[in-house]
């Protein structure tokens, strides 16, 4: 199978290639400066794999939640990637949205064997991205829908492993729920996940593949701000 997946969700550009049994991977600085790098990472490892886009079997993106800026141009990239196939390729090379969550667990099982996940990514504004994941006979379940929510709210039962980047960026505010695993959507995870997500018929063509945000917004109000600094006047 050939594959190309990379993911801008979070500070980091992760992209890899799968051509056959080879894994090609590489990073890049993200954030502001991952339109910038992303193009360029991506026809590197194609150029040292000897793949022409149009013999992908799918372009795999990290859809979110993330950095909305982040998904965004993950999403725009795949897309247009995608269309510019179409002329070698009828009706263009399938895009493949991969939850960045997903992503993490699949990645903790890589890191450390574990198979009952709880995800959970630095969502800003005091809040992080949750979702639970079972990895039962080979394959992973969600256990519900995403969360957003405060640090402080983060529950993983007995038994499960909490993994992502919420511990770095919260530490004691996760009260019971840390210390976790240092994990994130690596683009290689997103490979192994691949198989997976397109035997149940996850991909979509180019002009359908969307971006997954949790939040409604990138930021707090005025008044939203004003109203949290004086809750917390009033408990000190």
């Amino acid at each position: 199978m050939h594959l190309l997946a990379f993911d801008t969700s979070t500070e980091r550009v992760s992209v890899a290639v799968c051509a056959g049994a080879r894994v090609l991977a590489c990073e890049a600085a993200g954030g502001a400066q991952a339109s910038a790098t992303l193009l360029p990472a991506i026809l590197g490892l194609l150029a040292e794999a000897g793949l022409a886009l149009e013999r992908l079997d799918a372009i795999a993106f990290g859809a979110g939640p993330g950095s909305f800026t982040g998904l965004r141009t993950a999403c725009s990239v795949a897309q247009g990637l995608a269309f510019g196939t179409r002329a070698r390729r009828a009706g263009g090379v399938p895009v493949l949205p991969v939850d960045t969550l997903l992503a993490v667990a699949e990645q903790a099982r890589q890191q450390a064997g574990a198979t009952q996940v709880v995800a959970a990514l630095d969502a800003r504004m005091g809040e992080v991205y949750a979702g639970r994941y079972r990895h039962v006979q080979g394959r992973w379940r969600r256990d519900g829908d995403f969360e957003l929510l405060a640090p402080q709210a983060l529950q993983v039962p007995a038994g499960w492993v909490l993994a992502g980047n919420a511990g770095a960026a919260y530490g004691p505010r996760l009260g019971a729920a840390a210390p976790g695993l240092a994990a994130l959507p690596e683009a290689a995870a997103m490979l192994r996940l691949a198989p997976q997500l397109l035997a149940e018929g996850a991909a979509v063509p180019d002009h359908a593949a969307l971006p997954r945000y949790v939040r409604d917004k990138v930021a707090k109000t005025t008044a939203e701000r004003a109203a949290e600094k004086a809750a917390a006047g009033a408990v000190r």
